[in-house]
């Protein structure tokens, strides 16, 4: 499979389980032990306006390589008119871009990469 081929929705759609995994593993090892608060906790790192927000931040930290910001640009500059009731439409392709970043990087077996992009998202610490 040529990965680079491979339609940005259906990257996204991978990437956001990826994303959603680290987020969930990172507050059940931070010691929440309510479902309730778990799912309330996660609202601040899985919405689209938070991870297009931590987009940004690491965008403008100069921390994407060239391959991966076009990456978020191919998925960014996508043709659709469908985004969640409670985002617009510009928040939501660059949640979609987080997204399908992770998911190229996971189709292309770069699991270190996720794990830094993860740790610094979820510790605030650049790897």
């Amino acid at each position: 499979m040529n990965v680079v081929e491979v339609n940005v929705l259906v990257l996204a759609y991978l990437g956001d389980v990826i994303y959603e995994s680290y987020v969930r593993h990172f507050l059940v090892e931070s010691g929440i032990s309510n479902v309730e608060s778990l799912q309330k906790n996660s609202v601040s790192y899985v919405s689209a306006k938070a991870q297009a927000s931590f987009l940004q931040e690491l965008s403008n930290a100069d921390f994407f390589t060239e391959e991966e910001l076009a990456v978020i640009r191919r998925a960014r500059n996508y043709k659709s008119n469908r985004h969640p009731k409670n985002c617009d439409i510009v928040t939501y392709k660059h949640a979609t871009g987080l997204e399908a970043l992770l998911g190229y990087l996971d189709l292309m077996g770069d699991q270190d990469r996720i794990k830094c992009i993860m740790k610094t998202i979820l510790g605030g610490k650049v790897c």
